[in-house]
């Protein structure tokens, strides 16, 4: 049998510290009352019944807060993945949505399993600012219409809202400023009876808990052909929220995750959403930063609590819950947008010192999120575009030096840097294929040939001596290096 003191180092942190519970449960609840206006939002998007939203809302949370990767990150109904799926259930209705929920999670598990998250290394840190960035803003966007055509009050009570988030943390931080700011708008709002927008506005609460069911759908090659698209889209731009907003939150709490896991788990909760007739979602960046970064939160329980008390705040609390003025949610989100955005990155200071490449990198990625309101474009961008400045960057190290032996029967040429496809090809011009004695020696101690295309233009510098009736010799291959020219030589080139 384990030790004991085995026992208390396998025990979450919140079941042997008073006060890391108290932190978690606050959070779960602040970020449950975050999630119903958003939820609500989310299922206008795609077209379904808030109740749909919000049932995804709870089974995500509940299940990714077991299976997922990343601790204290909080995966619900998001915006991008009802862009996605909106079209299909216009055209084929709900029971297709349900279906191509199901099917999203499957991929999402098998491209978890290919390793799919190793592929985060390739995004660079210039596109992940942008990608921060770019929340930030979507995350203040998507306040905008709250605040327009509305009676007068709820500017000043974004306004109170927004000062409490402030200063009360400088009274105490035993609870969370955005639940007491919550809590003082909407006793103002009742007590006072002020005529403003509220949470029971956006739709009806769910009265009941969600039931297990298949989608209602024929079980056809059809039905396959059809959902197949929109669930792999689904799958794709799930994965690259959630791994992105996992690697913002390992940055945030100096942690490490499993990407892997975690992809595999958001496979799972789909899966699991889509047999309880949800609509899918994947991790959310606003209410992940309201859980780790404004409420400080660390571990899965704040994750599961907040499905938890998402549903019982919605079936049992529904009446006071449907009372909560947006103001009150709008002002947390807007705090959000302040907490998140990257404000040093686009300090003076910070843009004067930083290479030109990274900046465009940047803004390009903030440009396209922004633009589309799909994170999955505006990263692919941005990484497709630091890997081209990349290449241009190091092309430029890439150099040939020639220097003939005395006696004029050999020319030496030493090629230094990195050979690759956007540095090879303007070796070819640097040789002197007519003017050069019958002997040439190529060295490239101090190069590496990393591809395909480097070998070809050896090759092409070879053949153009050859017709001239000269010979060359290629020295100083490192051994990766040799090993490629080796298998590749006279085989790369047409001619």
């Amino acid at each position: 049998m384990p030790s004991a003191a085995r026992v208390r180092a396998l025990r979450p942190d919140w079941l042997s510290d008073p006060r890391v519970w108290r932190t978690e449960v606050l959070a779960g609840l602040v970020v449950g009352l975050a999630l119903i206006p958003e939820a609500i939002s989310f299922s206008i998007i795609a077209g379904v019944d808030p109740a749909v939203g919000l049932f995804a809302s709870f089974t995500m949370a509940v299940v990714i807060s077991v299976v997922g990767g990343r601790r204290a990150m909080i995966s619900a109904a998001t915006g991008a993945v009802a862009l996605v799926i909106a079209p299909l259930n216009r055209e084929h209705g709900f029971g297709h949505l349900v279906a191509a929920v199901i099917l999203a999670g499957v991929f999402q598990i098998v491209l978890g399993a290919l390793g799919v998250a190793r592929l985060m290394r390739f995004v660079p840190r210039s596109v992940m600012v942008g990608f921060v960035n770019s929340l930030a803003i979507l995350i203040f966007m998507a306040q905008v219409p709250e605040l327009r055509e509305v009676p007068w009050p709820v500017y000043p009570l974004v306004g109170v809202g927004l000062a409490l988030m402030v200063f009360f943390p400088r009274l105490t931080t035993l609870v969370p400023a955005p639940l007491v700011s919550i809590v003082i708008l909407t006793v103002i709002t009742v007590a006072a009876g002020i005529a403003v927008p509220t949470v029971g506005d956006k739709g009806a609460l769910p009265s009941s808990l969600p039931v297990p069911g298949l989608p209602d759908v024929p079980f056809t090659l059809d039905t396959l052909t059809t959902i197949a698209p929109y669930a792999f889209a689904m799958a794709l731009v799930g994965l690259m929220e959630s791994l992105m907003t996992a690697q913002l939150v390992d940055e945030i709490t100096d942690s490490r995750s499993s990407k892997t896991r975690e992809s595999v788990g958001q496979g799972v909760a789909n899966i699991v959403t889509g047999f309880f007739g949800g609509m899918g979602g994947c991790a959310m960046i606003g209410q992940t930063m309201i859980n780790v970064k404004v409420s400080g939160a660390r571990t899965r329980l704040s994750t599961f609590l907040a499905g938890v008390f998402l549903m019982v705040l919605c079936v049992v609390f529904g009446p006071v819950v449907s009372h909560i003025p947006m103001a009150a949610l709008v002002a947390v989100m807007v705090m959000v947008c302040f907490a998140t955005f990257d404000w040093h990155s686009v300090a003076p200071a910070t843009l004067r010192r930083m290479p030109a490449g990274e900046i465009v990198v940047m803004v390009l990625t903030v440009v396209c999120v922004v633009a589309t309101h799909n994170l999955a474009v505006g990263v692919v961008v941005g990484s497709v575009t630091a890997m081209v400045v990349f290449a241009r960057r190091v092309a430029r190290f890439a150099d040939v030096t020639s220097v003939t032996d005395p006696d004029g029967t050999t020319a030496v040429y030493a090629v230094t840097g990195e050979l690759f496809f956007a540095s090879a090809n303007d070796l070819i011009g640097r040789f002197d294929y007519a003017g050069d004695p019958d002997r040439v020696v190529i060295d490239l101690s101090d190069a590496h040939v990393w591809d395909a295309s480097s070998v070809a233009v050896l090759d092409a510098v070879e053949t153009k001596y050859a017709a001239r009736g000269k010979t060359v010799e290629i020295t100083g291959l490192n051994h990766a290096s040799a090993d490629l020219h080796a298998r590749l030589t006279g085989s790369v080139s047409g001619h």
